[in-house]
């Protein structure tokens, strides 16, 4: 009797551990690839609804990639330039940790410090990010406003 509780336990363990693996690896698997900065907002701490201010990348700054792969790579590129004569001018590389319970990503790029943000929205075609770092009151209520990033494929 002991055995088969033993072996239940350990069998409900193995699953268990499973599952949350493959839940990490199906939202990294429509994480890979690269991604195009849509839009930043700054979200009022408040309410988490309210819209302070939207900025939507212009000219060059279209170009810019963020690339995620499954072996926890991730690269920055910003392009600069006028008109259609847009160069590459930035490459920053690093590694990223993504903990699918939390929704917490963590990347942290070559000479620089972790960066922490919260997956709110990730499908095939979407992703937007809280980021969790260095937010400030930026509509003077005295409750920290947050940016949030939404990015495209």
């Amino acid at each position: 009797m002991k055995k088969q509780l033993l072996l239940f336990a350990f069998s409900a363990f193995v699953l268990s551990s499973c599952e949350d693996d493959d839940i990490q690896a199906y939202e990294m698997d429509m994480m890979k690839g690269e991604w195009k900065i849509s839009k930043t907002e700054v979200i009022s701490g408040k309410d988490d609804k309210t819209a302070l201010s939207t900025y939507v990348p212009t000219g060059c700054e279209t170009k810019n990639t963020i690339e995620y792969r499954t072996d926890f790579y991730t690269a920055f590129s910003a392009y600069t330039g006028t008109g259609a004569d847009c160069q590459l001018t930035y490459k920053s590389e690093g590694t990223y940790d993504y903990d699918t319970e939390t929704k917490k990503l963590t990347i942290k790029y070559t000479n620089d410090s972790p960066r922490p943000y919260q997956v709110v929205v990730l499908t095939s075609t979407e992703m937007r990010l809280k980021q969790l770092f260095d937010n400030i009151d930026e509509n003077g209520d005295q409750v920290i406003d947050y940016t949030y990033i939404s990015l495209k494929r």
